[in-house]
């Protein structure tokens, strides 16, 4: 391996643990701000995480001129 594809491994690998870590903080801070309990709590996070983390990932392509999964290929 060269030292091409270690940063392209390294950015890539930072960038999904920087989108984990923002979407998990914000849709717990949404979800824990609304008072949800139960059942409700579970779904309603696991949707807000899951669109959080993928709207991010997306966002850091379009910033950074960066590819993670192809969300921007036509």
């Amino acid at each position: 391996m060269d030292s091409a594809d270690i940063k392209k491994w390294v950015i890539f690998f930072l960038g999904i643990l920087c989108a984990i870590i923002i979407a998990n903080w914000i849709s717990t801070k949404i979800v824990v701000y609304t008072g949800m309990t139960g059942w409700t709590n579970f779904v309603v996070s696991f949707i807000l995480y899951a669109l959080l983390f993928f709207g991010i990932l997306y966002a850091m392509e379009k910033l950074f001129k960066i590819e993670f999964f192809g969300f921007g290929r036509t």
